[in-house]
């Protein structure tokens, strides 16, 4: 039995593009969204408790991001070994992807804001004493070296600097290494991930470490690697029926190491650091599956729609600012807290997500059209891409799209 190729764009000589890994990022995205607009909320009853625990559940949208680069940076980097240009080539086209938007927002928040004859609000002035590291992607140590979420409006830009961390190592690793014992790379580096995370926990390290921290992180990133690797050497269709197979027992022990948690909260330091294997590990088969899928499927004909393909194309430019917005919305908690008195606490929380959220879209939009397309437009031109992949065709990185 053979599996219905997934649905694609491109013309012979570039590479395909996998719609449904745009509504993949789509999903993400609004996982996070919900994270920052109606998890950080005060919660006053029970409904609104309800609420923000499961938008809180939006963190492992991050983990889905992850899972992604992983999945896709590895192989446009493996297809990409016996280029002539393959380091510059990789560079370049990241380089244009990344650069413009994160540096022209720095430029904006600390160049061009305090320059204004208007007030500086006094979270950007407090994370401004500290923009080194941002200029220098390497915010997610700051915030590990602190030990909290020190740069307030641009905190959530650590897992941009986890992404960029990997993208200057693992170009390297892909290229000198064979498939065979990239494989084994990819699960090593994923026990030691786990490892290291638990053995910060077992020593009672703090948490931020564990989250922050890119070494801590690499299990998501090399279960996308070693998935991207395993289509290639074993076919699609075979790591997809194994995935799909994974699904239900990996499910079982995500709402087992949730339950292990709540019950026998002293376990969290071993249990949650495997909660996070265990979810990289689902993301990873869900994500297979979904390259998989047939066309007439139900789950690629939603991840196809036109909404979630929108807000995945865009889903960079939309993780970028929705951050700052979120942090200057805490900042003028008092509105809202007007809001919620007149309009109960529920309906008001939804209603300022919803227009956060809003907000968040319009600009990164703008941003996308205005600004970011014209850099795009040059990746082909300094660096072109590949012919399509012969197994899994992809376009577009996690976060930075």
């Amino acid at each position: 039995m053979t599996l219905a190729r997934p649905h694609t764009e491109g013309s012979r000589g570039e590479r395909r593009h996998v719609l449904a890994l745009d509504g993949v990022r789509g999903v993400a995205i609004v996982m996070v969204l919900c994270v920052h607009f109606i998890g950080d909320s005060p919660a006053y009853t029970a409904l609104t408790r309800v609420m923000v625990k499961l938008a809180n559940y939006g963190i492992w949208g991050v983990d889905l991001f992850f899972v992604l680069s992983g999945f896709l940076i590895t192989g446009i980097l493996y297809d990409s070994k016996g280029s002539a240009h393959y380091f510059r080539d990789f560079y370049v086209r990241r380089t244009l992807r990344i650069f413009p938007l994160y540096y022209g927002v720095l430029a904006l928040l600390f160049i061009v804001l305090p320059a204004l004859p208007s007030p500086y609000p006094a979270g950007l002035a407090e994370s401004a004493h500290h923009q080194g590291w941002l200029w220098l992607y390497a915010s997610n140590i700051y915030l590990a070296i602190r030990r909290t979420w020190a740069l307030p409006y641009v905190g959530h830009f650590w897992s941009l600097a986890v992404e960029e961390q990997f993208y200057l190592v693992w170009p390297i690793v892909v290229f000198y290494i064979s498939r065979r014992w990239l494989l084994g790379v990819c699960v090593a580096v994923t026990v030691l991930a786990l490892a290291l995370r638990s053995t910060l926990g077992l020593a009672g390290g703090d948490a931020m470490a564990q989250l922050v921290l890119t070494p801590c992180r690499f299990d998501a990133l090399c279960v996308g690697g070693f998935l991207a690797l395993a289509v290639r050497s074993r076919g699609l269709a075979r790591v997809a029926h194994v995935a799909r197979l994974s699904l239900g027992p990996l499910f079982c022990l995500i709402l087992l190491a949730s339950g292990l948690n709540a019950i026998r909260g002293s376990l969290s330091s071993v249990v949650l650091p495997v909660r996070g294997t265990l979810i990289a590990l689902t993301f990873g088969a869900l994500l297979v599956s979904t390259v998989a899928a047939p066309t007439e499927s139900i789950l690629s004909r939603v991840l196809r729609g036109r909404v979630l393909c929108f807000l995945g194309t865009r889903s960079y430019g939309i993780y970028v600012f929705h951050g700052i917005l979120a942090y200057g919305m805490v900042e003028h908690r008092a509105t809202l807290d007007a809001l919620a008195a007149r309009l109960g606490p529920g309906p008001a929380m939804v209603i300022v997500a919803a227009l956060g959220a809003t907000v968040s879209v319009l600009v990164a939009a703008a941003s996308y059209e205005l600004f970011e397309k014209h850099f795009l437009r040059l990746k082909n031109r300094l660096a072109p891409s590949l012919p399509e992949a012969s197994v899994v065709p992809t376009l577009g990185v996690g976060l930075a799209d």
